[in-house]
């Protein structure tokens, strides 16, 4: 198609073109390898890259919200993704002139998808444009109170976009432009519809002026590819490819949100945590590059949502302008000028986050800002001595007595005096089957304590062996690690599964989420390995093998169950509360926000122990006008916090419905 001084032209450009762009893309490179952790892993290779690759192809993540934008999104990313295919059979047509796959069923079939690919291409992009710069949607923008880069504030985003979008209408539509000539020089071709229909306005062209349409559209289109790729690292759209690599590489972890932990034994090791981009372990940098900037993480994060300062899609676009405009010192080593937590967020967004997971859980692409604000919590905690001062009488009663509540450990076991069922210890029952961790909140606070009570009613009406620690017990270490204070958790870590170990259980059950998290996965990150299930998921093999029985209906209530973070979204475990509540013969209604797509009570990352950030409104109590808006009754939790959380909030609008664990409602139901 080409003449030889096009093709050398060509040649020159794409010369020039693969030049700067390995100058652009080996500085994306050297910034990520600042980043802490091993190189990348080989094991698996295969079984991992062909999970990436399902996720990143058809965008696994993306279809839980937002589903009109996603039907477009989809329509540019599978068009652009065929268009790589597309862009390399356009130059070899260009350089040998000869249909790319040939003129037979496999070349039609390729170049009716390119055709097919091209207009949803164009659709999906005009769609989004229109959606950003004519109706400004907001769930694009950002509130005033969330801290932005400098030329985020200016509209970098906004340009971006632009940049972007236009690039892509003209690369795809010369594209698209040149193949029409193509066919009108052919006489047509319905094999592709739409480039066949705009052939139609060049019929009459004589055959030069065909060929010079042709050759427009191919320099047009290829050129633009060979101008934008040098720019590529530098746009929101590197997350086409990154969004790949953020898949593969993504850490494989125990639970959704099980954090990585550090090396106190390492006596070379000077600072805990995370101070500064380079800091931070290098897939969350890969992270920075990932990001679509499409806020969904943020509509789901129930700081943001409730007014705090917090947005986890802010600290994602803050982190990539900053490695932008530093991406020269960044890539020859330089220490990053600034602490990531000057650069990406407040003081007061840093604490507002609750560790539920929503925004790990939600993103399209992989990112885990979590991750970023726990590990900023650390350092900030271990290296700076700088948190809220509430926490330091959690710290002081973990410490002292095993507990937040910071109540004597002898008090452990009061909540179970007088009780008409046994409550045995491991000591008086050393031939346990499960080993019930009852935790600090059942264990000190009088509201839980009812929880605590209602199970030991159901174990032992149901005929479990089972036992407690007693006073051997100790808090999990949960709101130490979330809140920053890693070497306090590794402390508690390291006593408990001593005690643990020594006392072998075969099945721990436990009433509390957090403590199901920790024991169950994080615990063996220092050689304690144990088979932990949530209360629920026990209560409901009792009942499907016909060990309890209960009087259906309950008093006739509507009952709405709230599902912890740490429960659903962050384990998985949705079914057996809501089996059991079936099992009760409970008239049933969901929040719209269930399952793993529930919203937090507010009470996570530590949030229990100290005064909730400035913002619009609580988190519990936005959780609880939802509860209420569907018109139940009651609200069944599987956990303590929780417990507490909805009280609290039920309480504040005149107690308008009751909060009862699940255990509680089964409780009130047992025929003995």
């Amino acid at each position: 198609m080409l003449t030889w001084i096009e093709k050398i032209l060509f040649i020159i450009a794409l010369g020039v073109s693969i030049y700067y762009s390995y100058i652009g893309f080996r500085k994306v490179y050297r910034v990520i390898r600042r980043g802490k952790g091993e190189p990348f892993k080989t094991g698996n290779v295969i079984g991992r890259a062909a999970r990436s690759f399902v996720e990143w192809l058809f965008m696994i993540p993306i279809w839980k919200t937002r589903k009109g934008s996603d039907i477009f999104h989809a329509m540019i990313a599978w068009g652009f993704t065929f268009y790589f295919l597309v862009n390399f059979g356009d130059i070899f047509y260009g350089l040998t002139g000869i249909p790319f796959m040939g003129e037979g069923g496999i070349g039609n079939v390729y170049r009716f998808l390119a055709d097919i690919f091209t207009i949803s291409v164009l659709i999906g992009m005009i769609y989004f444009l229109v959606r950003r710069f004519l109706f400004h949607s907001p769930v694009l923008t950002f509130r005033d109170n969330i801290k932005l880069n400098e030329k985020v504030v200016k509209g970098g985003v906004n340009l971006d976009s632009l940049i972007v979008g236009v690039f892509i209408l003209l690369h795809v539509g010369f594209r698209w432009l040149g193949e029409s000539f193509v066919i009108a020089q052919h006489g047509g071709d319905a094999g592709q519809p739409f480039g066949n229909a705009l052939s139609q306005l060049w019929m009459g062209m004589s055959p030069g002026a065909q060929v010079v349409g042709a050759h427009v559209g191919w320099w047009v289109a290829i050129g633009l590819i060979l101008a934008f790729i040098p720019y590529f690292p530098y746009t929101k759209h590197f997350h086409l490819i990154m969004a790949a690599l953020n898949f593969f590489t993504k850490p494989e972890r125990t639970s959704l949100g099980t954090l990585e932990p550090e090396d106190f034994e390492d006596e070379t090791i000077e600072e805990f945590g995370v101070a500064r981009l380079e800091d931070l372990p290098w897939t969350h940098l890969v992270d920075a590059y990932s990001c679509i900037m499409c806020n969904r993480c943020q509509d789901v994060c129930p700081a943001y949502t409730t007014g705090k300062e917090l947005s986890p899609s802010a600290l994602e676009v803050n982190k990539r302008y900053y490695i932008n405009q530093h991406l020269d010192a960044l890539a020859a080593g330089e220490e990053s000028e600034f602490k990531l937590l000057d650069i990406t967020m407040t003081e007061s967004a840093l604490w507002a986050c609750t560790a539920c997971g929503a925004c790990v859980d939600i993103c399209p692409v992989g990112n885990e800002p979590m991750f970023d604000i726990m590990y900023m919590r650390r350092n900030e905690v271990l290296m700076e001595d700088n948190f809220p001062k509430e926490l330091k009488l959690a710290y002081r009663g973990m410490e002292r007595n095993g507990n937040p509540w910071n109540l004597s450990s002898s008090e452990r076991m009061v909540w179970a005096e007088g009780l008409d069922v046994p409550v045995p210890t491991v000591d008086e029952n050393p031939d346990f089957d499960v080993l019930w961790w009852v935790g600090c909140a059942p264990s000190y606070d009088p509201r839980s304590q009812d929880t605590a009570k209602a199970f030991a009613k159901v174990l032992n009406a149901a005929g479990v062996n089972f036992a407690v620690l007693g006073e051997m017990e100790s808090c999990t270490g949960d709101s130490a690690r979330r809140s920053g204070n890693e070497y306090l958790f590794f402390e508690m870590a390291s006593t408990n599964i001593e005690t643990l170990n020594e006392v072998a259980p075969k099945r721990i059950v436990t009433t509390c989420p957090h403590c199901l998290q920790t024991l169950g996965k994080e615990y063996q990150q220092y050689g304690g390995d144990y088979d932990v299930i949530h209360h629920t998921q026990l209560l409901s093999e009792l009942t499907a093998e016909k060990k309890i029985s209960v009087a259906a209906g309950g008093d006739g209530d509507t009952v709405t169950f709230h599902d912890p973070c740490y429960l659903g979204r962050q384990n998985g475990i949705v079914d057996a509360p809501r089996e059991v509540l079936a099992d009760l013969k409970l008239a049933m209604v969901e929040m719209p926000r269930h399952g793993e797509q529930s919203f937090c009570c507010g009470a996570g990352g530590a949030q229990m122990w100290k005064e909730e950030e400035h913002g619009d409104q609580a988190v519990n109590e936005a959780r609880y006008e939802e509860a209420a808006a569907t018109g139940a009754g009651t609200i069944a939790v599987g956990c303590p916090f929780c417990l507490t959380m909805m009280t609290d909030a039920a309480n504040a609008a005149d107690g308008g419905m009751v909060v009862k664990d699940v255990v509680e409602l089964m409780a009130e139901q047992l025929e003995v």
